[in-house]
C-alpha cells in the first residue's frame, strides 16, 4: 500500500511539475491606438494634426482662466496665429527658394538678397484673413482653437514680396542679368 501511495504521490508530483513548467500564458498585446487624444481622452483629429483644405492651419491652446471665455479665445487665437506664422515662415522659405531656382537665379547674389528681403517682408505680414474655424474644450477646461488662413492669401503675399524685392534690388538684378547675358554670349561664341 505504501508503494501504491508513493507511486500515486510521485505521479502527482511529476504531473504537477510538467503542468507547472508548461508555457506561461502570454499577456495579450494591446493594439496601438492612433486616435487623437488630448489629456488622455479622445479629441477631434485637428487638435493633433491641424489640416484644412486650401488653408494653412494651426492649433491655439488656452488654459482655463478665471478671466473668462473671451480672454481664453484671445489667448488661443494668438497662440494659433503664432503656430501659423511658424508654419508659413517655413513654407515661404521653401517656396521662395523654389521660385528663385525656377527663374534661373540658382547661384547669383541676387538670390540671397531676394530670400532675405522676402523673409523680412513676410515676417512683417499680418495674418490677414486668419480666423478660428473650430473649437474644443478639454476636460481640464482648456480651450483648443483651430485657426486657419487661406493659402491663396499667403501665396499672394509671397509673390508680391518677391516682385518687390526684385524691384528694390534693381542694381543687383541688372548686375545679375548682365552676368547671365555674358555667360550666354560665351556659350554661343566659345573662344577655346
Amino acid at each position: 500500500m505504501i508503494k501504491v501511495l508513493s507511486s500515486i504521490a510521485l505521479a502527482g508530483i511529476i504531473v504537477a511539475t510538467i503542468t507547472g513548467c508548461g508555457a506561461a500564458p502570454q499577456p495579450q498585446q494591446e493594439e496601438a491606438d492612433f486616435r487623437c487624444k488630448q489629456e488622455n481622452v479622445l479629441a477631434p483629429q485637428w487638435t493633433c494634426v491641424p489640416m484644412v483644405e486650401d488653408a494653412y492651419a494651426g492649433v491655439g491652446i488656452a488654459p482655463k482662466s478665471a478671466a473668462g471665455i473671451g480672454h481664453m479665445r484671445r489667448v488661443a487665437t494668438a497662440n494659433g496665429r503664432s503656430d501659423l506664422a511658424q508654419q508659413i515662415k517655413s513654407q515661404v522659405k521653401d517656396k521662395v527658394e523654389t521660385f528663385t531656382r525656377t527663374t534661373g537665379l540658382g547661384d547669383g547674389e541676387t538670390v540671397d538678397s531676394v530670400n532675405t528681403a522676402v523673409s523680412k517682408q513676410i515676417a512683417k505680414v499680418d495674418l490677414q484673413g486668419s480666423k478660428a474655424v473650430d473649437s474644443w474644450t478639454a476636460p481640464s477646461g482648456a480651450l483648443y482653437l483651430l485657426v486657419t488662413v487661406p493659402e491663396a492669401t499667403v501665396n499672394g503675399e509671397v509673390k508680391n514680396a518677391v516682385k518687390t524685392s526684385f524691384k528694390n534690388d534693381n542694381a543687383l538684378w541688372q548686375q545679375f542679368q548682365s552676368k547671365n547675358a555674358l555667360e550666354s554670349l560665351d556659350k554661343e561664341f566659345p573662344t577655346e
